[in-house]
């Protein structure tokens, strides 16, 4: 059942979605050749706990970390370890966090020192797939209107888009009705209303759309061990537009 969030529900979500939003720029100055993914979790557990909020990812169905860290051909789900970034990696940083039980989740995926022109162009068209995305969080839309945008875009650059993982409702839970593709026909499914909340996330990759699970349960990867990049936002949507909760400057 997709719930329709009230002004004071949305208002909370601007808290735990600014922190979310000022911890990925935290994060992504700390990006940079010789950092380890482990130390990249810290300093995100250290930030929602100065910020009063709650880490959404610890502990979920078991997840053992605070961030998910996803490097290279990994799509999403990463778990921080001992791994050391090295120069010309990518890495997809996914965090959540709870502020007075509301939920904001949002990634970004970091270009490690100097990377090919191949992975900045995978950066820079997944970040605008979401952008194209994002426009489409209207009133009188429907959910499909999104995925059709992203996948449009993304392939017009000559990328795939990842049809097994989605973007979701959020509010309470990290993960609501509705879920939200990444790819699909225009004016299909939920009509968008005031006051929806959505978290809008695109998997885009250099090579097959086809992605597995690693022995670990968790991290997914490309099936031909291409690079891909996942970039996400909170977004909820108001009478005027939509408004995006944890992106910050």
């Amino acid at each position: 059942m997709i719930t329709i969030k009230s002004e004071a529900e949305i208002k909370l979500m601007r808290v735990s979605g600014k922190v979310v939003g000022q911890a990925l720029l935290e994060l992504g100055a700390k990006v940079k050749p010789g950092i380890t993914t482990q130390e990249l979790d810290r300093v995100a557990y250290d930030f929602f706990k100065k910020n009063d909020c709650v880490p959404a990812f610890l502990g979920y169905h078991g997840y053992p970390a605070t961030i998910c860290t996803s490097i290279n051909a990994e799509v999403v789900h990463g778990i921080p370890g001992k791994r050391v970034l090295e120069e010309g990696d990518i890495v997809g940083v996914d965090i959540g966090a709870y502020y007075k039980g509301y939920c904001g989740d949002s990634a970004r995926t970091f270009a490690v020192g100097k990377v090919s022109a191949e992975a900045k162009k995978l950066l820079e068209v997944t970040f605008e797939a979401l952008n194209k995305g994002i426009e489409q969080c209207r009133i009188g839309n429907r959910i499909s209107d999104i995925g059709h945008a992203v996948q449009k875009y993304a392939e017009s650059k000559g990328f795939s888009v990842v049809r097994d993982y989605v973007g979701h409702g959020i509010g309470r839970a990290m993960h609501e009705d509705p879920q939200v593709p990444n790819y699909g026909k225009p004016h299909q499914g939920p009509r968008i209303v005031e006051g929806m909340c959505l978290a809008l996330e695109p998997m885009v990759n250099i090579g097959t759309e086809e992605v597995k699970v690693l022995q670990d349960g968790w991290t997914v990867v490309t099936k031909d061990g291409k690079f891909s990049a996942h970039f996400e936002d909170t977004i909820a949507v108001l009478a005027d537009g939509p408004e995006n909760l944890t992106r910050v400057s």
